[in-house]
C-alpha cells in the first residue's frame, strides 16, 4: 500500500546512490533477511557504510518477539528522526515484524519514515525502493508470496551460510506474535534449496544453517505422498536431497518444534555424516499446564522421549532450547519444575526470557499476569542455573580433539582464529600450528581443548595428518 507523499523526501536517480546500513534485531531468519536485502542494495548501486550515522540510507530489521526488543527500535528511530529533518535525502526504512505489526501507524509515530516494509517483502526492497525515489511514503505489509529469487544476498561470512527453507508460521501458541508478523506457512522447493547451497559450495561456503520458524513443519504445504502413504518434502526427506552437495562439510538447522519433531529425522541426523550433533528444541515450560496454556501441543513426557532418542542415537549431541518464566499464573512449583528438567536434562545451552505480552497474542489479555518483581527473580534465578549446567556439560571436551571449522579472527586476539565444533562449542585456537602450518578461516581443524569456560573453549590445533 502507498500512503501519503511525503514532503520531506526528495526523488533520486539510480546513478546517485550512496552508502547504506542495516541494523538488525532478534533471530537468525532476521539476520538472513537482512543478508538479502544487503545484497538488493549493492545490486542497486548502494555501497556499505563505515558508520551508521554516515548512511545515506539506514534500514532497521526488527524484532517484536520481545517488548524490550521494540523499544530499542524507537530508540534508534528517534536518533535518525532528528538526521531526517537536517538532511532530508536520508531515506529511512523500517522492515521486519514491528514494521508488520505497526504498519500506517508507523508513519504517524515516527513520519520522518520513507519505508514501512513486512518480513515478506523483503525480497521487494527494490520495487519499494523505487516508489520512495518517486516521492511516496510507502507501507508494504500486505500477504505477499515469497519469491524465490533470493540469489542477491550479500552474506556476512564467506564460510558459513543461512538458506532459508520455510517461511512463517501456522502454530498459534498463546504468547507469540510470529505468525501474525510473519504470515503462513511458505515452504521452499527442494530443488531451490539444493541450487542454493549448490551456489554457495562453488563460492567456497562450508557449512550451511537451513532455516525455518518452525523447520520441522517444511513441506507441509508442498504436495507429494508415498505409495505407502506417507507425506513427502518432509524435513527429513529435504536432509536427504541436500546431503550430497559437493563441497558442503557441515548441515544445520533451526529452529525445531516438540509437536513435529520425529525418530525419522533423529535417525537421519544419525546417519547422515555431514548433519551435525546439535539440536535446537525449544520446551518453553518444564510443566504441562503451562504448556497446555501455551497451546504448545506436546508434553514435558513427550519432550524426555525426545531427548532421550537424540541421546540413544547421538551421546554427545549437544542440546539448546529456549525457555519462558513467568508466563501468566506460573505458580512457583510450575517454576521450579522448569529448573528441575534443565537440571535433569543437562542443557549445553539456553535461550531465557521472561514473559512479555505482545500486541494481538490472547496471553496478553488474561488477568493473571505476574509482576516484574517475579519476572526479574524468576529470571535471574534460571539464568544461573542454565550457566551452571552450561560449564558442567562443556567440561566433557577438556583434553578432548574436536574438529572446529574456523570461520573468522577472534576480534579481540589477532593471533587467534575463532570457530565452532560440530556440537556448536565456540573454540578460539592459535592461527599457527606446533609444525608451522599457518590456519586460515574455511580450514576444518583439529584442536586438543585446554581451557573450558561456560559458553566457549580453547585449544592448541594439532599438526595436519
Amino acid at each position: 500500500m502507498v500512503v501519503s507523499v511525503s514532503p520531506a523526501t526528495v526523488p533520486v536517480s539510480a546513478t546517485e546512490r550512496g552508502s547504506y546500513w542495516i541494523t538488525t534485531f532478534g533471530c537468525q531468519m532476521n539476520k538472513a533477511d537482512s543478508e538479502r536485502m544487503a545484497g538488493i542494495l549493492e545490486a542497486m548501486g548502494y555501497q556499505e557504510a563505515s558508520a551508521e550515522l554516515e548512511a545515506d540510507l539506514v534500514l532497521y530489521n526488527t524484532c517484536t518477539i520481545r517488548d524490550n526488543a521494540e523499544q530499542k527500535v524507537y530508540s534508534y528511530l528517534g536518533r535518525q528522526a532528528q538526521r531526517k529533518r537536517r538532511n532530508p535525502n536520508l531515506t529511512l526504512v523500517v522492515a521486519g515484524c514491528v514494521a508488520q505489526q505497526e504498519g500506517e501507524s508507523l508513519l504517524r509515530r515516527v513520519p520522518e519514515l520513507d519505508l514501512v516494509m513486512g518480513p515478506q517483502h523483503a525480497n521487494r526492497l527494490e520495487t519499494l525502493l523505487q516508489q520512495v525515489d518517486s516521492g511516496q511514503q510507502v507501507v508494504a505489509t500486505e500477504d505477499h508470496h515469497i519469491l524465490e529469487d533470493i540469489t542477491t544476498a550479500r552474506r556476512d561470512s564467506s564460510i558459513c551460510g543461512w538458506v532459508n527453507v520455510i517461511y512463517g508460521c501456522n502454530e498459534r501458541c498463546t504468547y507469540c506474535v510470529v505468525p501474525s508478523v510473519r504470515g503462513k506457512e511458505q515452504s521452499r522447493l527442494p530443488e531451490a534449496i539444493k541450487l542454493e547451497m549448490e551456489g554457495l559450495a562453488a563460492q567456497g561456503y562450508r557449512e550451511i544453517t537451513l532455516l525455518g520458524q518452525n523447520i520441522d513443519a517444511y513441506g507441509r504445504d508442498l504436495p507429494g505422498i508415498t505409495p505407502e502413504g506417507r507425506r513427502q518434502n518432509t524435513l527429513t526427506d529435504l536432509l536427504h536431497h541436500v546431503h550430497d552437495v559437493e563441497g558442503i562439510e557441515r548441515i544445520r538447522f533451526a529452529t525445531s518444534h516438540p509437536r513435529y519433531f520425529t525418530k525419522r529425522l533423529i535417525d537421519a541426523c544419525a546417519d547422515l555424516p555431514k548433519l551435525c550433533e546439535h539440536f535446537h528444541i525449544p520446551f518453553q515450560s518444564g510443566d504441562n499446564d503451562v504448556l497446555q496454556a501455551m497451546a504448545r501441543g506436546y508434553t514435558v513426557e513427550r519432550y524426555r522421549r525426545i531427548i532421550d532418542h537424540i541421546r540413544d542415537r547421538m551421546p554427545d549431541a549437544s542440546l539448546s532450547a529456549d525457555v519462558i518464566v513467568a508466563f501468566p499464573g506460573e505458580t512457583d512449583a510450575q517454576y521450579r519444575r522448569t529448573l528441575d528438567l534443565i537440571e535433569e536434562i543437562g542443557f549445553d545451552q539456553v535461550n531465557t526470557a521472561a514473559y512479555s505480552p505482545r500486541p494481538n497474542t490472547p496471553a496478553a489479555d488474561w488477568d493473571n499476569q505476574l509482576p516484574e518483581a517475579v519476572k526479574v527473580e524468576r529470571l535471574r534465578g534460571i539464568n544461573a542455573l542454565v550457566e551452571r549446567c552450561a560449564r558442567q556439560r562443556n567440561t566433557r571436551y577438556a583434553g578432548r580433539i574436536e574438529e572446529v571449522l574456523a570461520e573468522a579472527g577472534n576480534p579481540k586476539d589477532p593471533s587467534q582464529l575463532m570457530g565452532r565444533t560440530r556440537t556448536n562449542r565456540l573454540t578460539f585456537f592459535s592461527t599457527k600450528g606446533a609444525d608451522g602450518t599457518h590456519y586460515k578461516p574455511g580450514d576444518l581443524v583439529q584442536v586438543r581443548i585446554e581451557a573450558v569456560r561456560s559458553f566457549s573453549l580453547s585449544g592448541t590445533p594439532l599438526p595436519c595428518r
